[in-house]
Order: structure tokens, then sequence, then C-alpha cells
């Protein structure tokens, strides 16, 4: 095993973006990929361990920038801030996204035919919308995301949707978990849910300590989950 980082420079109109692509060098191309969208807070070490995890799996992961090159948050007020405008403007979050899809189909190495996009928080919806605007990808899994549609006009969805969820989540109540399955339901798409119980938001950061504000790490939760995703992955880019 011989695992490479790559840092990725890439584009979204006037905006500069810096990737992650991290892979094992040892395995023969093309390998499938998979693309990790970062919570409210940026690109960050979190995602960049969950992408070498990936890879010793056998997997091309690319860590994807929403924000900017070297943009990355300090604290809750400035996460909202950089979150917000792609919260109030979703045709600008899914052009990201499709930008950053076919930044990962432009890499040497890469099973064009076989992509995946998964995110935790803020990128659940990020995957979400990906798999919303209709785009050529296998999968998207949610990571404990934000399910609120994105108001805009529906297209085929393409993509099987695995949705992640602590079912006491504040961020994603019930009522918007049952909405999510009326939305993917009315699309047709192939859809599951997996909901854990006593489980809140921001299930898979061990440093996730704000109960009152229902924020906590819960390592069953975790485990469950990352099992999930591994037979997931399997089923679609197989």
């Amino acid at each position: 095993m011989s695992i490479v980082e790559q840092a990725i420079e890439y584009r979204d109109g006037g905006t500069v973006l810096e990737g992650l692509l991290v892979h094992d060098d040892a395995r023969t191309p093309p390998q499938p990929a998979v693309m990790i969208a970062h919570a409210w807070g940026g690109r960050d070490e979190f995602v960049a361990n969950k992408a070498r995890r990936l890879a010793s799996h056998g997997y091309a992961a690319f860590c994807i920038d929403m924000y900017g090159k070297g943009v990355r948050g300090r604290n809750a007020a400035e996460n909202g801030a950089l979150m917000t405008p792609f919260m109030e403007n979703r045709a600008m979050l899914a052009q990201r996204m499709q930008t950053a899809l076919a930044t990962v189909r432009a890499q040497p190495g890469i099973d064009v035919g076989r992509i995946a996009a998964m995110g935790f928080c803020f990128g659940g919806l990020c995957v979400l919308d990906l798999a919303r605007s209709g785009a050529d990808v296998r999968g998207v899994i949610s990571f404990h995301g934000l399910l609120k549609p994105n108001g805009l006009a529906p297209h085929t969805v393409k993509a099987k949707i695995l949705a992640l969820h602590g079912y006491d989540d504040p961020m994603a109540p019930p009522e918007e978990v049952l909405a999510f399955a009326r939305e993917f339901t009315a699309a047709r798409a192939d859809w599951q849910l997996h909901a854990y119980g006593n489980t809140v938001h921001a299930f898979t950061n061990p440093e996730a300590s704000d109960a009152s504000g229902g924020l906590l790490y819960d390592a069953k939760a975790d485990r469950r989950s990352w099992g999930s995703l591994m037979q997931f992955l399997e089923e679609v880019l197989s």
C-alpha cells in the first residue's frame, strides 16, 4: 500500500478552490472515486482522514472545497457566514458541486463511470443537491446531513441515495425526514434511510460535545454508519 495525497487547485467561475485527492498508488488504475463534501467549517482534517480511510479500501477519494482555497471558519459565527450564501442560493451550491465532479473526472487514473459522493452535515446537503441536479454519479451518501429540498426545478435523479441520520437531530427533525422520503419517492429515486435512535447531529465527529445544542458524538452510530457506507459503496461502485 502506498497512500498518495495531492492538492488539486481548480476554479468555479472566479473562485479559486483547492481539493485534496487521496489514493493508493499501488492499486491498478482506473480506480473508483468517492467525493467527500465537508461540514460548515470548510475542508479540514476530518474529511482528509475519511479520504485516507477510503483510500486504504481501494477508492480514490477527493475532498471537495466549497468555499475557496484556504478559506476555513474558526467558530460557529464564521462557519455560518460561510455556509449561508449556499443555503440561500442552492443553484450556486449545485454548480459548485458540478464543478467538483468535473474536476474529479479530469484526474488521471479515475474510473469516470464509477463515482460516488458523500458528505457530512452541510456536506450531506451538498451531495443530496448533487443528486437532485441529475448528476451522473452512482450514489450519494449523507451523514447527519441537512435534508431541506432545494426548491429548484426537479431533474431525473440518477444516483442511488443513502441517508445516515440521527433520529433526534434538531437540524433535520422527523417532519423533514418524512419530507425527504416523500421527495425522493416522488422522484422515483432508489433511496434508503438509516435512522439511529437516541442520536443527534454530528454523531460521526469525536469533537462534537454540545449535548444541549444537539451536537454529540456517538461511537455506536459512527461505527454503524461507516459499515453502511462501505456496504453501499460496494454495491454502487463494484
